[in-house]
């Protein structure tokens, strides 16, 4: 069983299907999936924003897929912060996956995405930072 870190970007995409959906419904069906408390908050924030720009109905979804995910994911309290992504807002998934010895981080973010093999590990971290759709693809 792999340790899996998603990104805020992946989880709300996941409410219109797709690919996002799918790779969040494998890594919650066979692997453990860790979130942090940074990573909530920034979560319920985006959620927040998206009230003024979505339908009620799609909030809703939106509210209860976000408790179910937190229902089946670990929360991991993360003691040390890692500083490698240009974005510095992005680090707190790099912090978790340092904690956690994620073997994956589900992301959609290009700032994450762009980040060195030889960059993680010279900061001690063993995660592939892999889209949705590179996670279906090898968990296929």
């Amino acid at each position: 069983m792999a340790k899996v870190v998603i990104d805020a970007n992946v989880v709300i995409s996941s409410v219109f299907g797709g690919l996002p959906l799918e790779s969040i419904s494998r890594a919650l069906l066979y692997h453990e999936v860790c979130y942090s408390e940074e990573i909530e908050k920034e979560l319920r924030g985006v959620l927040q924003k998206l009230e003024s720009k979505l339908q009620a109905r799609q909030i809703e979804t939106l509210q209860r897929n976000l408790s179910k995910f937190f229902s089946f994911c670990k929360k991991v309290p993360v003691a040390e912060s890692v500083t490698l992504c240009r974005d510095k807002k992005d680090n707190r998934y790099l912090s978790l996956c340092k904690q956690v010895k994620a073997d994956f981080l589900i992301t959609g973010d290009k700032d994450l995405l762009t980040i060195s093999k030889k960059a993680l590990r010279d900061n001690h971290l063993i995660c592939n930072i892999v889209t949705p759709a590179e996670f279906v693809k090898r968990e296929g």
